[in-house]
């Protein structure tokens, strides 16, 4: 631990009754479709709609995360992909598709299942999950990593990034869980996830640089690319560049812009290795963000604590938070999906 870790304030341990208030105000969100948008009035996205719906079935709201998972079944393109971004009314906002927010459908049904014990609903949503992976492994390169994103009627972008990546290995690793659960095993998807692995690995340099930005340091471990050693020397390298005294995790390195998310998630990466005293540490500095209601402020600029986006409290950043206690606190039956210092639990 060095000295910017052992300075990091110990004050916010939350309660389940705020916890349970967080997931309320999510609830809270959640459309007669089952849309769960970012804010009021805000546009949704298919990873952060997954996220939120994870968080829900942490708190014991399996019927909202139910219909969350129903709202993506029924959205889903007959390719097996989701547009990027909905407007709060259901209509689209922006036609792009993102392997990574298509991916995540993987690790969300494998939690849901880890939660609830739901056999029918896994075997509901199974084929919405195979034609996910399907295509999300259309998008591969030679080399194993997977483009990230295209246009629906023009060719993908012309390179991997280190996050979608990481986060696409862990989905496909959840959703190959799934496939030997039902009978129907899928080795490719396993096979493709230690592929991305060894990229990361080995070759990092194959990625688009995007060393400026917090998830591609702690995302590799948080999503279970890197492992013991390999993990904790890559989160003690950079921890005093994105770190902020105190306060969380910098969005990016060169900016005082702390997001809660991405706070919470390098809580959970430092939980992945099973050193809790520092995820302890992060997750506790979000309490900085909290407002009365048990939402998240999405971030805040120091050293005046300006919020910005300006007003803004998100539920994918309450749905983080959620997940990173369950991390620490063993809360669901799910709390180990983002845990490698012991096998997964399933």
């Amino acid at each position: 631990m060095n000295s910017l870790q052992k300075t990091l304030s110990v004050e916010g341990v939350l309660t389940h009754a705020q916890l349970m208030q967080t997931a309320a105000s999510i609830a809270d969100l959640q459309r007669d479709s089952g849309m769960i948008p970012w804010f009021v009035n805000g546009h949704c996205d298919p990873w952060n709609h997954v996220e939120t719906a994870m968080a829900l079935d942490v708190m014991g709201m399996h019927e909202n995360a139910h219909r969350a998972y129903e709202w993506l079944r029924k959205n889903q393109k007959s390719d097996g992909s989701w547009s990027n971004y909905f407007n709060f009314d259901g209509t689209l906002k922006d036609p792009k598709l993102d392997s990574n927010v298509c991916a995540y459908i993987g690790t969300g049904l494998w939690h849901h299942w880890l939660c609830t014990g739901d056999f029918a609903a896994l075997k509901r949503f199974w084929p919405m999950l195979e034609k996910a992976m399907t295509w999300v492994l259309s998008m591969r390169l030679a080399d194993g990593t997977v483009l990230w994103a295209r246009e629906e009627s023009a060719k993908p972008w012309s390179y991997a990034l280190l996050t979608g990546c990481a986060s696409i290995r862990h989905a496909l690793v959840s959703a190959a869980k799934i496939a030997d659960l039902i009978k129907s095993p899928r080795p490719e998807w396993s096979q493709a996830a230690a592929t991305i692995d060894a990229m990361i690995a080995e070759h990092p340099e194959v990625f688009e640089p995007k060393t400026r930005w917090a998830m591609d340091w702690y995302y590799p471990v948080l999503s279970g690319s890197l492992v013991g050693a390999a993990a904790k020397s890559r989160l003690e390298e950079n921890f005093d560049t994105f770190v902020m005294h105190d306060h969380g995790v910098r969005c990016v390195s060169d900016e005082p812009w702390v997001t809660a998310s991405e706070t919470a998630e390098c809580s959970m990466a430092f939980a992945a290795i099973g050193d809790v005293d520092t995820a302890q540490l992060l997750l506790n500095s979000t309490s900085h963000h909290r407002t009365a209601d048990g939402s998240y402020l999405t971030g805040l600029v120091y050293p005046g604590k300006i919020v910005f986006p300006a007003e803004e409290t998100s539920a994918y950043t309450g749905a983080a938070i959620i997940l990173a206690s369950d991390s620490l606190y063993s809360i669901s039956p799910a709390s180990r999906i983002f845990r490698y210092d012991e096998e997964l639990d399933g």
